[in-house]
């Protein structure tokens, strides 16, 4: 952890909703006159695509299970030393990986590779980390003892996979049977290294759908915001001292289900993320700005 130079790490599956907290920071650090430096956590992958493809073939002809889900699959490492670089001196690198032809022009790499490491740009206000992996604990590295803020996004999980399998099959192509092997493939990872980083995060944002989810396998759409509510919960309310009278007032039709925690609309999620993280940012920021004036 660091005054000067904080980080914060989102934490959730791709589509479970993480790209909406990035908005939110975006937001924020515009009117607070801050430069984030964002990290994708797809670029601490240890393999490209076609490797993965080599590494999960032969771990099935060994009856083994690898995921991306998983520390095998990952550099857990780089990551911990990065989070712990740029606490020290807001400095580490980067890379990206590159998910398809959109993004192999833009990076001028292929599809399913990496981009070079690069430096981070210089006098930043802050890192944000957005992956799988931002609340991670192995037996050689704990990630979450560099972070200031820790944030999770996960819909319920039948709702995660109405989300991937739409994506998968629609986007990227897939047959829906392959994406459900995936789906099976990932589930011990899931339940050893993704779903306990919940319990770690400070702030969990997690959808809940208000329609019928119950066979996620045959749904022929996703539920809108609309069609949901969002469950927010603090690990310690007091720790970034959470004004609940003020969340209700302002986000409409929202009420407190728990003592730590809060229910909002589907479609307030961008707002009470902003509202919520916002004082919290700027207290940050005032800290690191007080600090590198010393």
């Amino acid at each position: 952890m660091s005054t000067q130079h904080p980080i914060v790490a989102v934490t959730g599956s791709s589509g479970a909703g993480t790209t909406t907290v990035k908005t939110a920071f975006e937001h924020i650090c515009r009117r607070l006159n801050a430069i984030p430096s964002i990290v994708e956590g797809d670029s601490f992958h240890r393999y490209d695509r076609a490797e993965m493809r080599e590494v999960i073939k032969k771990a099935r002809s060994d009856d083994k299970n690898v995921s991306h889900f998983g520390p095998e699959a990952n550099l857990i490492d780089k990551l911990s030393d990065l989070f712990e670089q740029y606490g020290k001196t807001g400095k580490g690198q980067r890379r990206y990986y590159v998910h398809n032809e959109d993004e192999a022009v833009l990076h001028k790499c292929p599809a399913g590779t990496f981009t070079p490491w690069e430096e981070l740009r210089d006098g930043t206000d802050l890192l944000l980390y957005e992956g799988l992996h931002g609340a991670m604990v192995t037996e050689s590295h704990d990630v979450t003892q560099h972070t200031d803020l820790l944030i999770g996004v996960v819909p319920i999980v039948n709702l995660e996979w109405i989300q991937k399998i739409h994506r998968d099959t629609l986007q990227r192509g897939y047959a829906p049977r392959d994406v459900t092997s995936t789906i099976l493939r990932r589930m011990e990872d899931y339940v050893n290294h993704i779903t306990p980083q919940f319990s770690r995060t400070d702030i969990n944002f997690q959808r809940v759908p208000t329609v019928d989810t119950s066979n996620p396998f045959i749904a022929r759409d996703i539920p809108t915001p609309d069609e949901s509510f969002v469950v927010v919960r603090f690990r310690d309310p007091t720790k970034f001292n959470i004004d609940f009278p003020y969340l209700i007032s302002m986000i409409k039709d929202s009420f407190i289900s728990r003592r730590n925690t809060i229910v909002v609309p589907g479609g307030k999620m961008l707002l009470s993320m902003e509202l919520i993280l916002m004082p919290i940012l700027q207290e940050m920021f005032a800290a690191a700005r007080g600090g590198s004036q010393n």
